[in-house]
């Protein structure tokens, strides 16, 4: 078992100390850490990390990140199968937003078969303060040129992965945050931790 594992235990309370020990490696080790995590690890960290650790936009991507330029996450969701992925945001090129554009980028096979996964993330302005949502109901106007093509929700197997879908980001060290699915208001039976391979 590793150390986050163990930090992460049945009666994980200590959320500074999971903190202090993801700062405490490199991203190497940090995205390898994360990527131990399971299911009932990862629900464990949602509910620690609530009002833990606020966040913002900026700590998704700099706010002297060149626009249109992407900030990778690397991910492990809470799936059986296909768990290893990475959300890829932007700053749009646009004056005065407060948004940031995305999607999932899963591999080849996953992004043809069930879709890339367009996203929009703006502050969460109906729960705790400091969270951030990442809402698969809207798609962006925009993409870098090296993207894949951007398509709506509904298309493909997307209809059954990310169509209705918003998740909810909490933070919980400088790189990594930690997020729940929610469908129709409702949260889902699915989490995912995630990695910034920057040092913003």
């Amino acid at each position: 078992m590793g150390r986050l594992q163990e930090l992460l235990g049945e009666n994980a309370k200590d959320i500074a100390s999971v903190e202090a020990y993801l700062d405490s490696l490199d991203s190497e080790q940090r995205i390898s850490e994360i990527r131990t995590l399971g299911r009932r690890h990862q629900a464990r960290l949602f509910e620690a990390a609530r009002g833990h650790k606020p966040i913002s936009l900026k700590d998704i991507v700099g706010p002297t990140h060149p626009p249109m330029k992407e900030i990778v996450h690397h991910g492990k969701n809470s799936l059986p199968a296909f768990s290893h992925f990475a959300k890829v945001f932007v700053r749009p090129d646009v004056a005065a937003s407060d948004e940031l554009w995305g999607y999932n980028r899963s591999g080849g096979f996953i992004e043809t078969v069930v879709g890339p996964g367009y996203f929009v993330a703006y502050p969460y302005e109906d729960e705790d303060e400091g969270e951030v949502l990442v809402d698969y109901l809207r798609v962006p106007p925009g993409r870098p040129a090296e993207w894949p093509e951007i398509l709506p929700n509904s298309s493909r197997l997307s209809a059954f992965v990310y169509n209705g879908t918003q998740d909810v980001l909490r933070g919980v060290s400088k790189h990594v945050t930690i997020g729940r699915a929610f469908k129709a208001g409702k949260p889902m039976p699915a989490w995912f931790v995630l990695c910034r391979d920057d040092d913003l």
